[in-house]
């Protein structure tokens, strides 16, 4: 008898299981609350109260309530534009066809082609040049599925400069995690989970930016350092410049003003407070303003353009109704209102009081440990912000731990486990690309995963004690 192959749950089926828990736990669960002030940011475990008589919930609503069935649409049209629910769909689909637009011009993949092919000439900064620029991908726009492309054109260029197939996927996919795990900005992973946790988009830039420098560079040193020992001198080696040796005008134009609108997105939020609206309709002319130089020069046509927004809108719509279903879950549980009767509170009551005799440091750690764990399951950015910070954040607010290190245990435990994780779709498509077995890369990666994730520690430690904010 054959055994099939196991197949991991998309982020949406696990989201359903939750939510039929979440509704038995709804049934058999006291609710209660928090005698807290309103606002409140520091509640304590004596301030609990259990609520009794509470009308348990339906398998259907009426009259706009929530219930088992119900609970898609609750939780999308749950809040307001500010941050919540719909806000924070109506943000990631705005931002996901800009760079759609952004994307399809090829500008970007122009770029960086451009860079590859020069410093082909310069051997030596090839590799810490192209790491740093996939890092910085992955920080600024969530780059990931992308460096399967660029594993395709680099691979050659990698074996003919006399590296191997794992060179190639530390100097693309790696990088990219990196930055992603690190970032300060990107907008499909930390603007979510900040939008969760009800802390300023972007905010907390300073130190994630220093994490950015330090993960980059420890990566990088490892990267170069076993780059160097495989390398395969051969004298009849020649370099074939297989790739274009400069950037049209359109491309320019297209990184210039990329470069531009990430700036102007930088100072709104610094200097304005820029939140999800705002943030949205920055990326939406950056977006406009892509097509506009593309449909000029005759890279693209007006619908080319359309077309490609909608597209990449449509390649976030699951993680935007990721979001919608994780707020259902949420109000099943009686909602994250730590003052009215709840099952969540009872939750978090319970498992705040669970870990009550451990260090506050030491439970912070406990998070990112937990968040490095479920990434196996939910691989996907958006999707484990979704599930996990509704959960998260208060449960920090408990614990004394601030909402901005809960959100970065996240990032860090979400990011960096990506480069080991065989449910990583991007990873394992980067392995394909190079043919590289996942048993022969695991072998190879897990002791730089488990210092990554010792680094991430030393990180989450640093940030408790300064107390990051």
């Amino acid at each position: 008898m054959k055994n099939k192959n196991f197949t991991m749950p998309d982020a949406s089926i696990i989201l359903l299981a939750v939510a039929l828990l979440a509704y038995v736990a709804s049934l058999l669960i006291t609710p209660g609350k928090f005698n807290a002030p309103k606002q409140s940011h520091a509640v304590a475990l004596s301030e609990y109260q259990a609520v009794e008589g509470v009308s348990p919930l339906p398998v259907f609503a009426q009259n706009g309530e929530i219930g088992l069935a119900n609970v898609l649409f609750e939780g999308l049209v749950a809040g307001d534009k500010y941050g919540a629910t719909i806000g924070v769909m109506a943000f990631i689909l705005i931002t996901g066809g800009a760079f759609g637009i952004i994307m399809k011009t090829g500008a970007i993949n122009n770029g960086i082609m451009a860079l590859i092919n020069k410093t082909q000439r310069i051997e030596w900064l090839f590799i810490p040049l192209l790491f740093c620029l996939f890092s910085l991908g992955g920080a600024v726009f969530g780059m990931g599925e992308e460096a399967i492309a660029f594993c395709i054109v680099l691979l050659p260029i990698m074996k003919q400069l006399g590296y191997d197939a794992k060179v190639t996927v530390l100097t693309t996919y790696v990088a990219t995690q990196i930055g992603f795990a690190t970032s300060w900005m990107n907008p499909f992973s930390i603007a979510i989970a900040q939008s969760i946790a009800e802390i300023p988009v972007f905010s907390g830039a300073n130190f994630r930016m220093c994490a950015w420098l330090v993960f980059t560079l420890f990566g990088l040193i490892f990267t170069v350092r076993y780059a160097i020992s495989v390398k395969q001198t051969s004298s009849n080696t020649q370099q074939q410049n297989t790739l274009p040796t400069a950037l049209g005008t359109a491309d320019k134009a297209i990184l210039l003003t990329f470069v531009s609108g990430i700036g102007w997105v930088v100072w709104g939020v610094m200097a304005k407070q820029y939140y999800i609206p705002e943030l949205a309709a920055q990326f939406f002319c950056l977006g406009l303003a892509s097509a506009i130089i593309a449909i000029i020069f005759n890279k693209l046509s007006a619908n080319d353009c359309a077309e490609a927004f909608k597209q990449g809108a449509q390649d976030l719509l699951p993680a935007a109704m990721l979001v919608a279903l994780a707020k259902g879950v949420v109000l099943l549980l009686g909602g994250s209102d730590l003052n009215s009767p709840s099952v969540l509170n009872t939750l978090l009551y319970h498992s705040a009081s669970s870990i009550a005799s451990v260090p506050d440091f030491i439970a912070a750690w406990g998070m990112l440990l937990f968040q490095s764990l479920f990434n196996f399951f939910v691989s996907s950015g958006s999707g484990q912000a979704a599930i996990t910070m509704p959960l998260m954040a208060p449960l920090g607010d408990l614990l004394n731990i601030s909402r901005q290190i809960v959100v970065l245990a996240f990032q860090l435990g979400d990011g960096l486990t990506n480069i080991f994780i065989p449910t990583s779709a991007s990873l394992i498509g980067c392995l394909g690309i190079v043919k590289l077995d996942w048993g022969e890369w695991a072998a190879f990666i897990w002791r730089f995963t488990l210092a990554l994730f010792a680094l991430a520690s030393a990180f989450i430690f640093v940030a408790y004690f300064i107390n990051y904010q």
